[in-house]
């Protein structure tokens, strides 16, 4: 099963750059735990101060363990601390995965082939 968090905080424009690089050894931190597939927080550059965030674990246990550990305490303490003005984060349990290009290279929306989500 893949778990994913997908959402959006928003911060003052001068504080999310800000609050991303500070963000950064944290967020290689939590790279190494069990589990963690993929875990980013990204600026949006059409968008002042709105950063994204994106995190793939490989089940709900590894993302329990994440939420109880250390790494996602210090994460919301040190985000914290740069005025969070708004956010909205969402988990999804995918239950299929597939790519995008079919062997011809066409872009298609269906579910054509399967990989283990």
């Amino acid at each position: 099963m893949t778990i994913l968090i997908n959402g959006t905080v928003d911060f003052e424009p001068a504080d999310a750059e800000k609050a991303v690089a500070a963000a950064a050894d944290l967020m290689a931190e939590t790279r190494t735990q069990a589990g963690c597939r993929h875990y980013v927080w990204s600026l949006d550059p059409a968008v002042p101060g709105r950063v994204y965030v994106y995190e793939n674990w490989e089940s709900e246990q590894a993302l329990a363990d994440h939420l109880a550990g250390r790494y996602y305490q210090e994460m919301l303490g040190l985000l914290s601390g740069f005025g969070i003005k708004a956010s909205e984060t969402l988990k999804y349990r995918i239950d299929a995965a597939g790519p995008i290009y079919d062997e011809t290279g066409t872009p298609r929306a269906d579910f054509f082939a399967t990989v283990d989500a």
